[in-house]
């Protein structure tokens, strides 16, 4: 096995494949790369949201304000 960081395990590419028949099933409409790059992207950017407010989601903030995560506040303009 290599040493890479980002290396797909073999018995995962074939369990992802193991549906495919044609191109379609690739990279069509609701094909594999369309939803793995729904996914990446969800997770990512979820990631993203964690370390920027500095906990995980549901996770109970010491925060006197309420819900930090979802962006629900009282605003007055």
């Amino acid at each position: 096995m290599s040493t890479k960081k980002h290396d797909v395990p073999e018995e995962l590419l074939s369990g992802l494949l193991a549906n495919y028949k044609k191109p379609e099933d690739l990279i069509g409409e609701n094909g594999l790369l369309k939803q793995l790059t729904k996914l990446l992207v969800e997770r990512a950017l979820d990631a993203e949201l964690t370390e920027h407010l500095g906990h995980e989601r549901n996770e109970a903030v010491a925060n006197p304000a309420g819900n930090t995560r979802n962006g629900k506040s009282r605003k007055t303009l």
